[in-house]
């Protein structure tokens, strides 16, 4: 899946303010960028049709809400690149073990007590089946 400039900022700007309909998130953006209003539009309906925004009809308007978190959306980005030029899992590995070579002590501790957070989860599940 691949994000344009704009589909990401609309994103942000959705995770924020939890939903907003063309004419608030054309207004948001009006000060900082020149996109019409067919130009949020548009982006809108793009990031609908990938199913990463839900909407309902408000009068003559769709309102739009962000169906995906941040970090999952993340994680599926991560994985369809990493997928795309290694379609093994360890693709995928060797991207975070290399990525993390930029982290400090403190991003690797939380790195390492959410890995912690997952094995515990995953031996949970081992147990419950």
């Amino acid at each position: 899946m691949n994000l344009g400039e704009l589909e990401k900022l609309v994103l942000q700007y959705l995770w924020e303010c939890e939903s907003g309909d063309v004419k608030q998130v054309h207004s948001h953006f009006k000060s900082t960028r020149t996109s019409s209003i067919n130009t949020i539009q548009s982006t809108l309906e793009r990031l609908y049709k990938k199913k990463l925004l839900s909407r309902v009809k408000t009068g003559h308007a769709y309102t739009y809400q962000p169906i995906v978190d941040k970090q999952d959306l993340i994680a599926k980005l991560i994985k369809s690149v990493t997928r795309d030029f290694e379609p093994d899992e360890n693709g995928l590995v060797a991207a975070f073990s290399s990525l993390s070579k930029e982290f400090n002590a403190t991003q690797l501790d939380k790195l390492e007590s959410m890995i912690e957070k997952q094995r515990q989860n995953l031996n949970q599940g081992e147990i419950n089946d």
